[in-house]
């Protein structure tokens, strides 16, 4: 009869919304982090592969030590390429060394039509 309000109420059911409730910052954290880091890092990482891969002869690139120079020959079976970045000097360098592409030549297709038309 003397049992106080607190004590009547108990404990409470365990329950599994109060952990799912806790645990919804920590997801959304991350999905933030995924959408603002993550995502984009990969786009950009995507985007570089394509550009190396595309590279061809008479492009000028800038390497990763920051030499510029015109791309002599590609070797598509080692994954290299020769630079050349002067008269007389040829560097053979990895293509995944190449960091920025200056300046593409034009399509070949474009070449050919245009030397057939004249």
């Amino acid at each position: 009869m003397f049992v106080t309000p607190a004590y009547a109420q108990g404990a409470g059911a365990p329950g599994g919304m109060e952990i799912f409730i806790q645990i919804i910052p920590f997801i959304l954290i991350f999905v933030i982090m995924y959408f603002l880091l993550i995502r984009p890092q990969q786009q950009r990482v995507k985007a570089h592969r394509a550009m190396i891969m595309a590279v061809r002869k008479g492009d000028v690139v800038v390497t990763g030590g920051g030499l510029i120079g015109k791309i002599k020959s590609v070797n598509d079976t080692d994954d290299e390429v020769t630079i050349e970045l002067a008269k007389g000097v040829d560097v053979r360098v990895v293509r995944s060394s190449i960091s920025d592409v200056k300046a593409k030549t034009e399509p070949l297709r474009e070449a050919k039509s245009e030397a057939k038309s004249e």
